[in-house]
């Protein structure tokens, strides 16, 4: 169980790229980094807007001289400084991430960026050769999956207990956006604005959180050849979809699929990953994040609980309260970035036992994600056919 103690040696100073006022994601990130003090905020240009990003980061208790107008002058001006930052976390749209990994890069910093990690696999794998080269961490913010019962799922499978995997059936189908809700929205608008998001809306936006817990809990399945159907059904948003179904064949013969959707109306959130082998199936539902359903053939189904003492260790090792009381999204995401600053000050010490013991989504996770939605880019735009996975 967690209990605050710290893993590291102190705390790594830390800033952030976006996430200002209004940003939807910018709060859980510093909750997460600073929820067990494994970084400490000290810098951040927070705001494309410089003087409204100055006051923002005064507002959360920073230095004014340390709340920049860009990242190009935080990089350049934390570097003069003996107390300069050594992390930062990236939190833009889409179309900057590739450009601003690479500069935090080579300025020496570890980096946690959202997803997707950049546009292409070309840039993706630049960016993994850079953060090799420079002995640097790159964690991706797959926060789903710092969920406790995904571990116990990773175990269930590795000990066998669901037999030969024949099914992976993935989903991240909400129906928030089932109208043009960016009209009003600019949180939501660049996102459907390919100019900003990419190459993909939902695909690279949500459907990539599911194929990485997949990953998580399958680690030794590995994608053939997929088939993909975008669709979208809000026409303003064309040539991005905000709905799609993707077919993928694996190595060891399974078939899986993954429903990527906005405009599923009425659901909330509709993340669900099940796995069905041929002598029991699992499934986890991300609007009920601490159960996880265990189905044995001819049982009974059982509700495995989080914190409950039957278990694996590697899942009992991230709770942070008894079982019993319910955590949420801003837990599993303390819980990653525990895991990045326990990988940044390994990587700095060459600790490779250390760093090899850990389990986080890395640079070579963000390279996936990209990959992943490429060939689904790439196989919807062919007509919706099979293409080898590239």
């Amino acid at each position: 169980m967690i209990y605050g103690t710290r893993q590291t040696k102190r705390p790594l100073r830390w800033a952030m790229v976006g996430g200002g006022r209004g940003s939807q994601i910018g709060y859980i990130h510093r909750s997460a980094a600073l929820r067990d003090r494994y970084f400490d905020l000290v810098a951040g240009a927070f705001d494309i807007d410089a003087e409204r990003g100055r006051a923002f980061g005064v507002e959360l208790g920073l230095d004014p001289a340390r709340c920049y107008s860009d990242w190009r002058a935080l990089f350049a001006e934390e570097a003069k400084r003996s107390d300069g930052i050594e992390a930062v976390s990236i939190a833009t749209p889409n179309n900057t991430h590739y450009e601003i990994t690479k500069a935090a890069l080579e300025s020496g910093l570890h980096v946690v960026c959202e997803k997707p990690l950049c546009f292409t696999v070309a840039e993706a794998e630049d960016l993994k050769r850079i953060a090799d080269e420079r002995g640097r961490i790159v964690g991706v913010t797959y926060g789903y999956s710092g969920h406790q019962v995904i571990e116990h799922a990773r175990e269930l499978v590795a000990a066998g207990e669901l037999g030969e995997i024949r099914l992976v059936n993935l989903q991240f189908a909400h129906g928030f956006h089932n109208e043009a809700v960016e009209l009003q929205n600019p949180a939501t608008r660049w996102r459907v604005d390919p100019r900003f998001a990419g190459p993909s809306y939902v695909l690279g936006d949500i459907g990539t959180h599911p194929l990485y817990i997949s990953e998580v809990i399958l680690p030794d399945l590995h994608i053939k050849r997929l088939l993909c159907a975008r669709q979208s059904f809000i026409k303003t948003r064309a040539p991005l979809e905000d709905n799609a179904v993707t077919l993928m064949e694996y190595d060891n013969g399974a078939f899986g699929t993954v429903w990527s959707s906005a405009i599923n109306a009425g659901s909330m959130h509709g993340q669900k990953v099940r796995i069905v082998g041929s002598k029991a199936s699992i499934e986890w539902w991300d609007e009920q994040p601490n159960q996880l359903r265990f189905e044995v053939q001819g049982d009974p189904v059982r509700i495995l609980e989080r914190g409950m003492g039957y278990l694996h260790a590697k899942a009992l090792a991230d709770d942070r309260i008894g079982a019993g009381h319910p955590e949420g999204l801003f837990e599993a995401w303390a819980n990653l970035y525990d895991r990045f600053a326990i990988a940044m000050e390994a990587r700095n010490e060459d600790d490779n036992e250390r760093l090899s013991s850990l389990r986080y989504p890395g640079v070579e996770a963000g390279v996936e994600g990209v990959r992943w939605v490429e060939n689904c880019v790439r196989s919807a735009d062919l007509g919706g056919v099979w293409v080898d996975y590239r």
